[in-house]
C-alpha cells in the first residue's frame, strides 16, 4: 500500500460521485443494503441503496434493525460477511463430459470481475487478511479466490458505534482501520465524512471527489468518533496465554456445559468471516451424461464432517465438535497461520440461537485453570 494522502472532508453527496467513478473504472460496486430485516451486501447503484438511518441492536441470539438518526453507516455488522464474495458458499471446480467422442475435463473458469467493496468494517478487513493467509499464502493457492482478491478495491468505514456483541478491541482489529484498504471513511454526525487514501488507486479516486483538505479539528473529530465506539465495547476476550490454556484443557468440564446448550446448527461457522472449511460433491447429469465437482461450505459442527469410510465420525459428540471449533479458532490457528482466527466481530454470538458466547466460554476455562 502507498502512503496515505492528506485526509479530505467530503459531503454525503460525494458518495454518489465515488460509486459513479468506481463503476466508470469497470468495478461492480457492492455495499450494504437492507433486506429481509437485516443488513447484507449486494450491488449498489447509488447512495439511495445504502441503509441510511438504520441501526442494529444485537445481543446473544438476537438481531433487530430499527430507524435512528440519519447515518449511512450507522449499523455495525450483519449476518453476511465479505467472505461470501471472495470464498463463496458454492464454487464449481471442474466439469467432465464427452466432446466429439473424447472425454474432456474442463476446469471452471475463474471470475475476473473487478469488485469494489463499499462499507468494509475494520474487523472485516482483518478477516480478509486472514483469508489471504489461508487461500493465497500457503503451498496450495486457490485460483478462484486469487482472481477475486486481485481485482478488489476496498472502501473501509470506521466504526462510530458498537454493538453489544462486538469485542474487536480485544483482538486488535478495530474500531479503526489501520491498513489493507484503498479508501477509508469516518462518518460524522452532520453527514460529512473524513476520507483517507491507503493506496495509489485510492489516492487517485479520492482526488477526483469534491471535498476540501481536512484540518486538525476534522482529524480530531474522526478520532473522537472511533474512540467513542471503542468505549461502548463491553465484551472482552483475554488473549494472553489463551492458546496454551485451550490446548491443555481437552477434558475441561466446561465443554460438557456448553455442549448441553449447543444445537449443532453450524450458524456460528456460516456467519463467521474467517471460517474456511469446505467439502466437495460430485454431481452427475443423467440427461447429458456430464459430471461436475462442486466445492461447498462445510462446518465442523455437523456430525458427518469428520466421517471416515469404514470408521464412522471422529467427533461424534457436540462436546468434541464445539471444543474443536473454539480451540482451532483461538489456539491452533496461531500454529497454522501465525494469528488468531477470530476478529471479534461478535457474529457467532448474535446468530447463535441459544446465545452461546465465545468470550464467556474462554473466560470460564481460563478462570478455573488459573484458579480464578
Amino acid at each position: 500500500m502507498a502512503d496515505a494522502a492528506t485526509p479530505v472532508v467530503i459531503e454525503a453527496s460525494a458518495l454518489d460521485q465515488l460509486i459513479s467513478i468506481l463503476k466508470s473504472k469497470g468495478f461492480e460496486v457492492l455495499g450494504p443494503v437492507r433486506r429481509d430485516g437485516a443488513i447484507i451486501h449486494d450491488h449498489v447503484e447509488s447512495s439511495a441503496d445504502l441503509p441510511r438511518g438504520w441501526v442494529d441492536a444485537q445481543s446473544g441470539g438476537r438481531y433487530r434493525l430499527h430507524q435512528e438518526g440519519d447515518a449511512y453507516f450507522g449499523y455495525t455488522v450483519g449476518p453476511s460477511s465479505w467472505k461470501r464474495l471472495l470464498h463463496p458458499p458454492e464454487q464449481p471446480l471442474w466439469r467432465c463430459g464427452t466432446r466429439d467422442g473424447e472425454i474432456r475435463i474442463d476446469a471452471a473458469p475463474v471470475d475476473e470481475t473487478r469488485h469494489a467493496l463499499l462499507g468494509v468494517r475494520p474487523c472485516e478487513l482483518a478477516a480478509i487478511a486472514m483469508q489471504d493467509k489461508v487461500f493465497l499464502d500457503g503451498p496450495y493457492r486457490d485460483p478462484h479466490y486469487a482472481a477475486r482478491r486481485e481485482g478488489l478495491f476496498i472502501v473501509a468505514v470506521n466504526c462510530s458505534r458498537s454493538a453489544e456483541t462486538c469485542f474487536c478491541t480485544s483482538m486488535g482489529t478495530g474500531p479503526k482501520a489501520r491498513e489493507c484498504y484503498d479508501i477509508t471513511l469516518t462518518e460524522f454526525s452532520d453527514g460529512r465524512f473524513l476520507a483517507n487514501a491507503g493506496s495509489t488507486e485510492g489516492t487517485e479516486i479520492l482526488g477526483a471527489l469534491s471535498g476540501r483538505p481536512a484540518d486538525a479539528a476534522d482529524v480530531d473529530a474522526a478520532e473522537a468518533a472511533t474512540d467513542a465506539a471503542a468505549r461502548q465495547i463491553t465484551r472482552r476476550l483475554e488473549t494472553r496465554g489463551l492458546p496454551e490454556i485451550l490446548k491443555t484443557s481437552p477434558e475441561h468440564p466446561r465443554w460438557d456445559e456448553v455442549a448441553a446448550r449447543c444445537l449443532g446448527c453450524a450458524n456460528c461457522t456460516m456467519v463467521c468471516p474467517t471460517c474456511f472449511c469446505t467439502d466437495v460433491e460430485e454431481i452427475n447429469d443423467l440427461a447429458s451424461g456430464d459430471s461436475a465437482r462442486v466445492q461447498r461450505w462445510a462446518s465442523c459442527f455437523t456430525a458427518d464432517f469428520t466421517y471416515l469410510h469404514g470408521g464412522g465420525a471422529v467427533r461424534e459428540s457436540s462436546r468434541s465438535r464445539y471444543r474443536q471449533w473454539m480451540t482451532h479458532k483461538l489456539a491452533t490457528w496461531h500454529d497454522q497461520f501465525g494469528t488468531s482466527g477470530c476478529v471479534g466481530c461478535g457474529r457467532c454470538i448474535t446468530w447463535c440461537p441459544v446465545g452461546i458466547d465465545i468470550t464467556e466460554e474462554a473466560a470460564a476455562i481460563r478462570g478455573s485453570t488459573e484458579g480464578g
